[in-house]
Parts: C-alpha cells; structure tokens; sequence
C-alpha cells in the first residue's frame, strides 16, 4: 500500500464510449483502487457520471477554444489536489500545477493520425515515415509539439518495444519509457463452437478457404492489398468486418472477384469472435499497429494469423509458429503468403502453435506490471 495515492486521470475519452483508451481506463481503474489509489477523473464528453466507483468530470465537446479552456479550470484544482498525473494522450490543457509527476500512455503517434485525418499528408503516408521526412508546415508544428509534450513527462508507458523506440526517437530518454503489454479483456471467452460449428451457426460454407480482416476501413489497414492478393489465389473467400470511408472503393475493387469478397459492416464483438474461430485465419495487412487487440484475440480463439511486418505486429506474431509475417507493401509477397497459407498442413501446424506466447497478454500481468509502475513514481 502506498501512503500517498491520490490519482488523477486525465483523458479525452472514457467509457461508454468506444475506444481504446476509454476500455483500458474503464478496465483498469478498479483495479488500481483495489491497490490503494483514490482516483479521480477527467474528460471530455457529455456523457453521465454516475455509477463509477470513483469521482468522473465531463467536460462538453463545444467550440475548441472554449472546450480547451474548461477542460483547464477543470483540471487545476485536480493538479493541486492529486500525488500523480496519468495522461492518455497529449495536447490536453494540463496547464498549471506541477508539483506532481506526470505518467502518459503512448497508443501511436497524434501528430502522424491528425495529418492524416486532416489530409496534410496523403492518407497512405507510412507512419515510420513520417518520423524522419519533412512534411507541410501543419504536420511539422505537430510533430514538434508532440515530440514536446512527451519529453515534458516524468514517465511513458508503451504498448509495445516497437512504440519504445519510436518514442526515444521523439528525443525521450530511454530510461523515461517502459513497456507494458496490451492485454486480452478479463471477460473474454474463448467460442466453445468447433470450426465446423461456428461455421453452421454463422451460416458460411463449410469446405471454403476462409480468410477474415477485421478492421476500421481506412487506407493504411490495407484491405486494398488483400484484395488485390486474392485475384491471384483461387477459391479463398474474403470476409471484410468493419466500415469505414474506404469502404466503397473497397467494394469496387472487388467486383471482379465473382462474390468471393463479403463485406459485414460493423459486427459485435462477441460475434467478431465466432466469426475467428469460424475463419481458417485472421488478415491484418495494416501499415500501422502499436500492438494489436486483433491478433491478440485470434490467437486466443487459437486462429493463426497472417499479419504485415509492420509496427508491433512481430512481438505477437512468430513467424511460421503461430502465424505467417509479410514484408509490408509487398503484393506479391502477400499472394505467395495466402498461397503457402492454404495448402497442406499449414493451418493446422500453425493453429496448434496459437496458445504460444499469449501468457505475456494477459490481464492480471497487465495490472500488476501498471500498478507497480505508477507506484513506482511515489516511493
């Protein structure tokens, strides 16, 4: 038990709404009152904030300067009040008391994810990079105000060896970042359906190839690359679940492929699930993940995974072990990958391995590996 342990959170987005960060936070905070913190949080939003075992603030998403500067005359007394900061993403008006150390938690890189959403760079621009080339003057000043920002904390928490070093590039000292895994949700079940079942229950074929992507349709996921893959690999179905603004083109793109590519929309997580147990493998093609809840969760219905090389893709995946690894962009390499996926005993070598590894994602390791960290700044 730590003898002074008051907490603040502050972040942009919390539960009930979706995200990441708002299911980590609504996850873990219990967890940090069951070791002694007294928790109080701040955020964005409109939603109630009742309900919660510890003190929740909402602050409306009004006119940005105005939303910026209740934010902050919310967040002073909190900065006097608190013995440690956990922040949860940067450019949140934290302005003034600085008595109390500072911990962030780095999901991915805001500067390269408002570029892009903002169309100062091309959407296909490769977040690798864009850390080293020079871009417009927008993307630029946010990049240096990110780079700021982090420096500025007495601590980063990682989701991935990947994240680490992408972080000490922004000018971090090394000892300042540590790594914590992402972890599987403490709820989640494994479908007790066979394949076969969770084939008749979804109402797929049974003797089709079955390949799944799961993911927010947006240019750097690289659906495109699986599809275009696909025209050079015979009889494999495609299923897309997920929406998004790239979903039209996506959809023109595969008109050729004679109804081999079916797109779900947004499907609920607990079906996510049988659908995986119900694939052969789960595709994660993507230009960018930190450390992906996709691959995790596959691998936990024991579905092996083919994944790009990209961002924290290798610590999950081991090649040719539980999964296949594939040079990213490298559409050739992809239609080689689904080929030698698809024959012989591949899927069963590789779907026997899936359990491998998957102990350094789980839940309690998550917690205790956070809770002594943060305790850490208040020995």
């Amino acid at each position: 038990m730590i003898s002074s342990n008051r907490l603040l959170v502050a972040t942009g987005i919390f539960h009930p709404e979706a995200g990441g960060p708002a299911t980590y936070l609504y996850r873990l905070l219990p967890q940090l009152q069951q070791r002694g913190w007294d928790i109080r949080l701040l955020t964005y939003g409109d939603a109630p904030v009742d309900g919660y075992p510890y003190q929740v603030q909402r602050v409306p998403r009004v006119f940005l300067p105005l939303r910026l500067w209740r934010y902050n005359r919310a967040v002073r007394p909190l900065l006097r009040w608190c013995d440690l900061v956990y922040t949860h993403m940067v450019d949140l008006p934290l302005w003034g008391d600085r008595h109390a150390p500072r911990v962030l938690k780095v999901v991915g890189d805001q500067a390269w994810e408002r570029a892009v959403r903002s169309g100062w760079v091309p959407p296909t621009t490769d977040i690798d990079r864009f850390q080293v080339e020079r871009y417009s003057f927008q993307a630029e000043f946010f990049k240096r105000s990110r780079a700021r920002q982090v420096r500025a904390m007495d601590g980063v928490i990682v989701p991935s060896e990947y994240l680490r070093r992408m972080v000490i590039g922004w000018g971090v000292a090394p000892e300042k970042v540590k790594v914590i895994y992402n972890a599987l949700p403490p709820e989640l079940e494994r479908p007790m359906r066979t394949q076969t079942e969770a084939r008749a229950e979804l109402n797929l074929p049974q003797d089709a190839p079955l390949l799944l992507t799961v993911a927010r349709l947006t240019a750097w996921k690289g659906v495109d690359h699986l599809i275009t893959a696909l025209k050079q690999v015979k009889d494999v179905h495609l299923l897309v679940a997920g929406d998004g603004p790239e979903r039209a083109r996506l959809e023109q793109l595969a008109a050729p492929l004679q109804k081999r590519v079916h797109f779900l929309g947004r499907v609920p997580h607990e079906r996510i699930l049988l659908y995986m147990r119900a694939a052969d493998y789960v595709a994660l093609y993507s230009g960018y993940e930190g450390l992906s809840h996709t691959l995790l969760e596959s691998l936990y219905v024991g579905t092996p995974v083919i994944a790009s090389d990209k961002g924290g893709n290798p610590e999950v995946v081991q090649h040719e072990v539980n999964g296949l690894l594939v040079p990213y962009v490298d559409v050739d390499a992809l239609t080689a990958t689904l080929q030698q996926a698809f024959s012989g005993d591949t899927r069963q070598t590789l779907a026997a391995n899936a359990h491998l590894g998957m102990e350094r994602f789980y839940f309690e390791r998550m917690i205790a590996a956070t809770a002594a960290h943060l305790a850490s700044f208040r020995a």
